[in-house]
């Protein structure tokens, strides 16, 4: 019983961090049909600016990690400006400009702090452990849930509380309309991957506290399951992403624990493969 508790807080926590990752991937295609594959290296900024703000800095955890995830934001923004905004009509561009940002900022880190993985901080108050059902289970699994429980519910309320979520929402399906009516939906599109680049750098930042280092190709290696749960959730929903996040991490841990080491990541494809031949717009294919 206690292997199972174990295995399911450390797989809802591996899946709160692909959710941190694929909630902006998932935003910012829904809402603005933009495939970000540059978004995995935004995580690995945020990492990596925590990290210098805990070390070099000398912030204590908290700080390092909003610093990270200001640093994400800013590079996030400063990407669509200068790099998606001229390409929004010409998808294949996209598509090649984000992927060169993908390489090349992973490498930049790499030509700055080395290849190796770099130690991260453990806050004492998160390097501990706590007794649930028998089992001993790490406290940061715990943090990084309430993180992606809470921006699950920020994006919520954003998209359906807020003048500029109701804008995007329009300018996805009427660009011309909304323009007309003297709306700038171009601002709108900047918050909206700045929200995405947000949500990237803060799951950077908690990588690094539940993998215990960060290196610069992690976020790569985490876009690979933030793209299967967008797609598992349905293009553009966040809910679905939620859900979808929960599946794959648990999924993931028990069937890396019950069988050889390596077939959890197989066992994602696989469930992936079913759920597109049973539902092939994913859980929800919807927005929200």
């Amino acid at each position: 019983m206690s292997t199972v508790v174990l295995l399911a807080c450390t797989g809802l926590g591996l899946g709160a961090l692909y959710f941190l990752v694929a909630s902006g991937l998932s935003l910012i295609f829904g809402l603005m049909d933009v495939l970000n594959f540059a978004h995995g290296a935004l995580l690995s900024v945020g990492a990596y600016a925590a990290w210098w703000a805990a070390t070099d800095g000398g912030t204590g955890f908290w700080l390092a990690v909003v610093f990270g995830t200001v640093v994400g934001t800013a590079a996030s923004v400063l990407l669509e400006l200068a790099l998606i905004r001229p390409l929004y009509v010409r998808p294949r561009d996209q598509i090649l400009a984000t992927v060169g940002v993908g390489l090349a900022l992973p490498a930049l880190l790499m030509g700055v702090w080395g290849s190796d993985a770099r130690p991260f901080p453990q806050p004492a108050a998160l390097s501990g452990t706590v007794g649930l059902l028998g089992a001993t289970v790490p406290v940061n699994r715990f943090v990084l849930m309430a993180a992606a429980l809470a921006v699950l519910v920020a994006l919520r309320l954003f998209l359906a509380r807020t003048r500029y979520g109701l804008i995007v929402r329009a300018g996805v399906e009427d660009r011309a309309m909304v323009t007309a009516l003297g709306i700038d939906v171009r601002r709108a599109f900047t918050l909206v991957f700045a929200i995405g680049g947000a949500a990237a750098s803060l799951g950077g930042a908690l990588a690094g506290l539940y993998f215990g280092s960060v290196n610069p190709s992690q976020g790569t290696g985490l876009l690979i399951f933030a793209f299967v749960v967008v797609v598992m959730g349905g293009m553009g929903s966040v809910t679905g992403a939620a859900v979808a996040s929960v599946g794959v991490g648990l999924v993931q841990q028990f069937a890396n624990y019950y069988t050889a080491a390596g077939l959890g990541d197989l066992s994602v494809v696989v469930l992936l493969a079913v759920l597109l031949l049973v539902k092939p717009r994913g859980l929800t294919g919807r927005l929200a």
